[in-house]
């Protein structure tokens, strides 16, 4: 009889943002979650929107150096109305996938309400359900200050969920292209 070894990785999960970005490590071993850390990190002290791009490169670097995490899944901008806030968003989506790309971490995005529904059931849940359940599932007391965190640790919940780019054999894909290619029946 051949026993099966678990696993481990640690996947880090992002909510990117301009005046505050959220993140949260989880360690998954087989079926089994628990948390690593969650915070944020505040930009609102900077004016300048290049410092603030800078200052989330540095900070993920900081995050990756000092979690070494397997992969990273990050929350993807939402189509809003505001154009301006859709670009710096998307520029600090960007920064952050540069950081762990910079270190050849695998880059996952999912839409807020694929993370929603991964973590509570519900695609249209609030922040404060997506938190509750989050402590009920990872079984954590403290309530963090800001639900960017618990954002940003629903990434990474949803990304194991998934159960892609670990011990599955559902397909990472390396872009939309690759996604497009390989899946033609899904396309309407």
């Amino acid at each position: 009889m051949k026993l099966q070894t678990k696993v481990e990785r640690v996947i880090l999960g992002i909510d990117p943002g301009t005046s505050i970005m959220g993140y949260g490590l989880l360690k998954e071993c087989g079926n089994d979650l628990s948390l690593i850390t969650l915070g944020i990190i505040k930009m609102d002290h900077l004016n300048n929107q290049a410092l603030k791009l800078q200052y989330i490169f540095t900070k993920t670097t900081e995050i990756i150096k000092a979690y070494n995490p397997d992969c990273i899944a990050l929350e993807a901008p939402f189509f809003g109305k505001n154009i301006q806030s859709m670009l710096k968003l998307g520029r600090a989506q960007g920064v952050a996938m540069a950081a762990g790309l910079a270190f050849n971490i695998p880059i996952f995005e999912y839409a807020p309400r694929k993370i929603k529904q991964a973590v509570t059931g519900n695609g249209n849940a609030g922040k404060e359900q997506v938190a509750a359940m989050l402590q009920t599932l990872l079984k954590f007391e403290e309530s963090p200050k800001f639900l960017d965190a618990t954002d940003g640790l629903a990434a990474a919940v949803c990304h194991s969920f998934q159960k892609v780019g670990g011990n599955s054999n559902l397909q990472a894909y390396s872009g939309w292209s690759a996604f497009v290619k390989d899946n033609q029946s899904r396309i309407k």
